[in-house]
């Protein structure tokens, strides 16, 4: 029951170190200017460690000491989450353009401030491509390849962890008991994820850095689009948690006193290529191994990208669709799997049977996911970006910006009073500003590429939005009865493979 307690707690803490990257990963690309291509390979790159080595590893079982082949994994894995958070340490202060939040001195705002400027000297000058550009490459490219690497040592730690602590606890355990044990941890697989978007809920809402600037000195919010939150805060407690969790695997003996039968030594070479063949050629084990990895693509899509999702589709901040995800959709799929389980244990379900439910519960959820085809906006229109006026406004400077001097690389956007959005104050020609008592910004105003009343519109700050808060409900109602629908699938599939 100790084990069982160790081995619980050491599965979730793994999962919160593999989890909270999905969780971050739209901060981390906003960060580090990673494209969702990069981030996705990123978040999947732990599986190449694990999948290269949990076949051979699985099989060899009793043959090891398996406890203290569970500690050194989860050690790796550790060592994998203080890497994942060590750029955050090599790179300097995050730097954002503090247009829409002005320095005022004596009622007059500051040079820094990015308003159209006319005859300003070469005010773009300062942010040229040619300077900035090969510094912030070099800088993805270190933080790429530490974070690579630990992700390769996470997939290759983790592959002990779960089939050897199984193996471990089937083997000394009494038949029955051997099932209560072995669903304590299946649910704690399932809980994990959804502690880990929880914990990046709370870490996403501390200013990235923390440790290096004052609250004082940051005027952003977690609503601006500027705002990033400290990912790196997380993967240091995730880590922490998994350290500490290893520690009582090396003082497991071997083999437990209540162990039946004898442990089959037998030479590995010759027994794994038979064993390997012999489950392959089983055409129902294939079969549910395929649906099993659809299964598994469909989920690792949705848990690395769904946040990102929530948070351009519906105006969320990161922390809220953290928030969403980790409090009702994950606990939705936990459901799921308890329903199905419920129902295989009432009914006492054939092989037969299993499959049928594992059919018509991946049925209902197409039927039920059908619908999420459809609710949604399109992109918001951004100047010169996904929208072209009838004057030819372009990424290039146009006839009602052309005497700003706008810089190239400036991101602050604003919402003109026309419903379009601008990658800044400046490239929508806003010459004037109004602040609150606070120095914040209530809104731009004399913007020449704006229509207005007069002879120039306005603009707010931030984006525009899509205008779909009011499909946001739907979505996360159909999306959660989806998950559980699939979800009731887990258990009768499970069997399948077992028996």
């Amino acid at each position: 029951q100790f084990f069982v307690f160790c081995h619980g707690l050491l599965q979730l803490s793994q999962l919160l170190v593999s989890g909270y990257l999905k969780s971050s990963i739209s901060t981390i690309e906003r960060r580090y200017g990673l494209s969702s291509q990069t981030s996705g390979l990123l978040a999947s790159f732990n599986e190449v460690g694990n999948t290269l080595l949990i076949v051979f590893l699985s099989y060899l079982g009793s043959r090891v000491h398996r406890p203290r082949f569970i500690g050194c994994g989860a050690l790796l894995v550790s060592l994998a989450g203080f890497l994942m958070s060590l750029p955050h340490f090599l790179t300097g202060p995050y730097q954002y353009d503090q247009s829409i939040c002005p320095r005022v001195t004596a009622g007059t705002f500051s040079n820094s401030t990015d308003l159209c400027q006319p005859g300003a000297p070469g005010a773009g000058a300062n942010l040229s491509h040619a300077s900035c550009t090969p510094h912030a490459s070099r800088e993805n490219h270190e933080v790429l390849l530490v974070m690579f690497v630990a992700q390769a040592l996470l997939g290759i730690g983790g592959v002990p962890i779960q089939p050897f602590g199984i193996s471990y606890i089937d083997d000394f355990a009494s038949e029955r008991n051997s099932p209560l044990y072995l669903g304590i941890l299946f649910s704690v697989t399932v809980i994990g994820p959804g502690v880990a978007f929880m914990l990046g809920s709370a870490m996403l809402r501390f200013y990235v850095d923390i440790d290096k600037v004052g609250t004082a000195e940051v005027q952003l919010t977690n609503k601006d689009p500027r705002w990033v939150g400290a990912w790196w805060l997380g993967f240091l407690v995730a880590a922490s948690l998994v350290a500490l969790s290893a520690l009582p695997y090396f003082f497991f003996p071997r083999e437990m006193p209540k162990e039946v039968g004898e442990v089959l030594h037998t030479h590995i070479s010759k027994c794994f290529p038979a064993v390997l063949l012999r489950n392959l050629r089983h055409p129902v084990y294939l079969l549910v191994v395929l649906a099993q990895v659809n299964l598994s693509a469909m989920v690792a899509g949705l848990a690395t990208f769904m946040g990102k999702f929530l948070e351009r589709q519906f105006s969320l901040t990161a922390s809220l669709a953290n928030m969403i995800i980790g409090a009702v959709n994950i606990p939705g799929a936990m459901v799921g799997i308890v329903v199905g389980g419920a129902i295989l244990k009432r009914f006492q379900m054939s092989l037969r049977q299993c499959s049928a439910l594992c059919v018509l519960g991946m049925l209902l959820c197409l039927l039920t996911a059908f619908p999420l085809l459809f609710l949604g906006c399109p992109t918001q229109r951004v100047a010169g970006v996904t929208y072209w006026d009838s004057s030819g406004f372009g990424p290039q400077d146009t006839e009602c910006n052309a005497h700003c001097s706008c810089p190239q690389e400036g991101f602050n956007p604003i919402c003109g009073s026309d419903s379009v959005e601008y990658t800044s104050p400046c490239s929508a020609g806003c010459t004037d500003v109004t602040i609150h008592a606070d120095s914040s910004v209530l809104n731009y105003t004399g913007c020449s590429c704006i229509p207005g009343p007069g002879p120039a519109g306005s603009a707010r700050p931030g984006t525009c939005g899509t205008g779909c808060s009011h499909l946001f409900v739907p979505f996360v109602v159909l999306s959660c009865l989806a998950g559980i629908l699939a979800s009731t699938s887990h258990t009768p599939s499970f069997m399948l493979i077992l028996r």
